[in-house]
């Protein structure tokens, strides 16, 4: 039980500084890459901290579900650019141009290392985005955990 009393009072700690980033950043619109900028949180000095806590969590989220979603875009986009310049390549080897031939070559290359470098990110946003998932999830449990214990305490 101490246990989970300290991961409350963990939770509640990072909730308040949680709570006081996003209301010092609720008056402005803060701008993130590859986002178009992240939506104010409104929190109301009458709202509870857990409620304020999964607003936090469950806005970053959203966040990491839109940019998994553009980093996607991005792999799919490199995976046709590939697959054009294979084509490409085919035709070239075709009609014997050695020249075209060893630049779509070099550019394909190029290509793959980048396309490996977007896949290295599109797991690491995923794994950010299990991750948050996980932590709102976590929280719900143990918030309702400690209800459940209050209302025994109580009995």
């Amino acid at each position: 039980m101490k246990r989970s009393g300290k991961f409350f009072a963990s939770t509640v700690v990072a909730a308040v500084a949680a709570v006081s980033i996003v209301s010092s950043a609720s008056a402005s619109t803060v701008s993130v890459s590859n986002i178009s900028s992240v939506t104010p949180i409104n929190i109301s000095s009458s709202m509870d901290i857990e409620t304020a806590l999964m607003m936090v969590q469950s806005e970053r989220t959203k966040l990491l579900d839109v940019q998994l979603q553009m980093q996607i875009q991005e792999v799919q986009n490199r995976n046709q650019q590939i697959a054009e310049l294979n084509s490409q390549l085919q035709i070239a080897q075709q009609n014997g141009d050695e020249a075209a031939v060893q630049k779509l070559k070099g550019q394909i290359d190029s290509l793959s290392n980048s396309q490996q470098m977007d896949m290295l990110r599109l797991q690491s946003m995923s794994n950010k985005r299990n991750e948050a998932f996980d932590v709102m999830t976590n929280f719900i449990k143990k918030m309702q955990d400690s209800r459940t214990s209050i209302i025994g305490n109580m009995r």
